[in-house]
């Protein structure tokens, strides 16, 4: 084909996975790429906010961890701003007593883990610290523009089989190994595992250190939304957004190269279009999705794995401190509890959340008044759960989500390339589930396409990599 010859490629989904696929095909690609999105639901995905009292909030996905080199490039990019931290203490609760409780004072903070935990807390840092500075080696092989067409290639190439074997066996099972007592796994971890991923210490090693870096390191988000990096970048990479719900992908083929026809529902009726190039960025899930594959020979397989069912409840209202132990809610001192992993326990965590848009003279209520709260559970919370929590309510609004991978250390990991040029965002989300993450992905993904595009095989799956970027240097 002539070179100058236009791209077109389909990107199926804007949430964050979709419009960083779409903002990197175009920084690789050029101007000969021309992109068509498909959203049948809002721009931004899981990365959604809802209203209370004319102030929007987040409903999930509110942390950045400070190592996420391409969510910084992106608000960088994109000339949005840091949302300004507004201090508060977390504690872990046991459903009877606080078993952990953050002070004021950083070096009491680290006594009192040290005191209760010994050298746990230790080696549980130097654990995340080594996953963190292995992984952070993808940036570098990014940048000199190397991808990796599977899940476990990105991986060896990153930390060894050793990395692959962290998405087969728990976190729970890699931190004992490395001497951090039960006590510490069943108090801190199964409490930060909960809130993030609402699920045990059976995640997945990788998983968990990606969510244990994010609860021990800075992190930050958007001021006025995390979404606003989405439909930011849609419109920096001029996009054609297109209001429609993907029902299948067929195989056609054309000058004796796959040529993809993608099947859509609007509210103007059924159309397909026809693609050189496509990423599916939807989790491609039975239970998600209900999404055909026509014509592939061999056909495309189902994945298997299941999601994890999370309800967001905001709830704006007064505390019910005495649940928690504080007769008088004038003395509550925390803003986010965390829970362990008690039966009768029927939240995972709950925090005193601040608005989108923070400005300089807000101030965070007084645990007497009433605040807005997210709270994070496994099913919707009844009338007398939410009495439990709260002394009285204004309003409450439910979010249900299929947020998470259910993790099950023995899955084997999802496809990237589903076919020559069809390819599988969401899979990495069984290798860990966080922005970063699936921004990296995106950042693969499009290398991928065009170093398999442009047949440039010396740019795909390279061994000795760490080696190769240094010389390269």
């Amino acid at each position: 084909r002539p070179p100058g010859r236009s791209v077109p490629a389909a990107v199926v989904g804007a949430g964050l996975g979709g419009s960083a696929a779409a903002y990197f095909l175009q920084q690789h690609f050029g101007p000969q790429v021309q992109l068509d999105v498909y959203e049948a639901a809002g721009v931004g995905g899981r990365l959604a906010t809802v209203t209370v009292n004319k102030q929007q909030y987040e409903s999930r996905g509110a942390s950045i961890h400070a190592l996420s080199l391409h969510m910084q490039d992106f608000v960088k990019i994109l000339g949005l701003k840091h949302r300004r931290e507004v201090a508060g203490k977390s504690a872990i609760f046991s459903g009877e007593h606080f078993v952990l409780e953050e002070t004021d004072w950083y070096l009491l903070n680290l006594f009192r883990l040290w005191w209760h935990y010994g050298i746990s807390f230790l080696r549980l840092q130097m654990w995340v610290e080594e996953v963190m500075e292995k992984f952070m080696r993808i940036y570098k092989y990014q940048a000199h523009g190397y991808a990796f067409s599977s899940l476990e290639e990105l991986l060896r190439s990153l930390g060894g089989d050793a990395f692959v074997n962290m998405t087969q066996r728990s976190v729970a099972e890699s931190l004992l190994e490395v001497g951090v007592t039960q006590r510490f796994v069943d108090d801190v971890i199964a409490a930060v595992l909960r809130s993030s991923y609402g699920q045990s210490v059976l995640v997945p090693a990788f998983a968990g250190a990606m969510s244990l870096a994010g609860a021990q390191g800075s992190t930050w988000a958007v001021e006025g939304g995390n979404k606003l990096v989405c439909s930011g970048l849609l419109k920096l990479t001029k996009a054609n957004v297109i209001p429609a719900r993907v029902t299948g992908i067929s195989l056609h083929s054309s000058e004796g190269r796959a040529l993809y026809q993608v099947h859509y529902e609007s509210s103007e009726g059924q159309g397909s279009a026809f693609y050189d190039m496509v990423v599916v960025t939807t989790p491609l899930h039975p239970s998600r999705s209900n999404f055909t594959f026509e014509n592939f020979e061999p056909p495309i397989a189902d994945f298997s794995g299941a999601f994890q069912p999370s309800v967001t409840s905001v709830v704006h209202g007064y505390l019910n401190s005495s649940y928690f132990g504080f007769p008088d809610p004038k003395l509550f001192p925390f803003t986010s509890i965390l829970t362990t992993d008690t039966p009768d326990l029927f939240f995972n965590a709950m925090d005193n959340i601040c608005p989108v848009n923070i400005s300089a003279a807000f101030r965070r209520k007084q645990p007497q008044e009433a605040a807005v709260w997210r709270v994070l559970s496994q099913q919707p919370l009844d009338k007398h759960q939410l009495k439990t929590l709260f002394r009285s309510y204004y309003s409450v609004q439910v979010t249900e989500w299929q947020t998470y991978p259910r993790y099950d250390a023995t899955k084997s990991l999802p496809p990237i390339v589903l076919h020559e040029n069809l390819f599988y965002l969401s899979g990495v989300e069984w290798v860990a589930s966080s922005m970063e993450m699936i921004a990296v992905a995106a950042k693969n993904v499009a290398l991928l396409a065009y170093n398999r595009w442009h047949q440039d095989l010396e740019k795909i799956d390279q061994k000795d990599l760490m080696h190769k970027v240094k010389t390269e240097l």
